[in-house]
């Protein structure tokens, strides 16, 4: 039987830098993972996180939850039927309810396979304290993936002084009090910790979040036709609503051979340089993303 663990949490909070974490640890325990990542848009960035040796599946265009539950099942049915592996991996999109992504791991198909140990959620410290500028909805499913953890990693608390960190833990214990709380920066937490996980379910009720419905969040994928300004482009970035939340892809600037890899999370960007030719895009993710103007926004969205 085969250990799983849904890593859950909001948009940028931190969960790949955590799957690659326990990842490695994994491997150095002599065990071999696997992952299923969910994408909430059109293109899969987050899996070149994964290691080439580790099996990999991937869902985009949506939520493991909902009406993403069959194909959920099927990529389980690969994975079980197709691979060699010891432990199981699931990175949810940030736009899931981590109990109803989780339901789909519950198939009669896999129960003597799959022993679900629990919800890891990375809870972003940052953005705790400044939740109530989120709008209801989705400050509710923010709450929510806390609120049904396991195991909560309070993560990027680098950026908080230490009278927030304080603040902030006690706060997020107290609306889950019964999950172990680590502070962690860049997500990073020992394995000793995951290994002790033994989840109870449904002793709490479920306050449904599925995306499209109550949530509004949405994904737009934007085609660059020509090179930027850089000093332009994060102009743009500041300017933006406080509602996108995630922007993620390959942008061209002007003066470079090749896009560069630009993440963009809760008002802080990163640009890495590539050194291949990538298709210059990104995905943008949000509430109403389709309303905001992109800077020369001459292309195909």
């Amino acid at each position: 039987m085969r250990d799983v663990y849904l890593l859950s949490g909001f948009l940028g909070s931190g969960k790949t830098s955590l799957l690659t974490h326990l990842i490695a640890q994994f491997k150095a325990e002599g065990l071999k993972p696997a992952v299923i990542m969910n994408e909430l848009g059109k293109l899969a960035f987050d899996s070149r996180a994964v290691d080439n040796d580790v099996p990999l599946k991937e869902m985009l265009e949506g939520c493991i939850c909902c009406t993403g539950s069959e194909k959920m099942e099927a990529q389980l049915q690969m994975l079980l039927e197709g691979e060699s592996f010891d432990v199981l991996l699931i990175e949810t999109t940030g736009a899931a309810h981590p109990v109803e992504a989780m339901d789909s791991v519950f198939s009669p198909l896999f129960a003597s396979r799959l022993n679900m140990k629990g919800i890891i959620t990375v809870a972003d410290c940052k953005r705790w304290i400044d939740r109530d500028k989120m709008t209801p909805q989705t400050r509710m499913l923010f709450l929510e993936q806390i609120r049904h953890a396991h195991l909560i990693v309070a993560n990027k608390t680098d950026l908080l002084t230490e009278s927030e960190i304080a603040s902030v833990t006690m706060q997020i214990q107290a609306l889950n009090n019964t999950a172990p709380l680590i502070q962690t920066a860049n997500s990073k937490i020992p394995i000793s910790l995951v290994r002790k996980m033994e989840a109870t379910f449904h002793e709490k009720d479920i306050n449904k979040t599925a995306l499209g419905k109550q949530l509004f969040l949405s994904s737009r994928l934007h085609i660059f036709e020509e090179s930027v300004d850089k000093d332009r482009f994060e102009e743009w970035v500041r300017g933006l609503p406080d509602s996108i939340y995630r922007m993620k892809g390959y942008i061209p600037l002007k003066g470079h051979k090749y896009p560069f890899l630009f993440q963009f999370a809760y008002g802080m960007v990163q640009w890495i340089p590539e050194f291949v030719k990538m298709q210059p895009q990104i995905v943008i993710i949000g509430d109403q993303v389709d309303k905001i103007d992109i800077l020369g926004d001459n292309s195909n969205d």
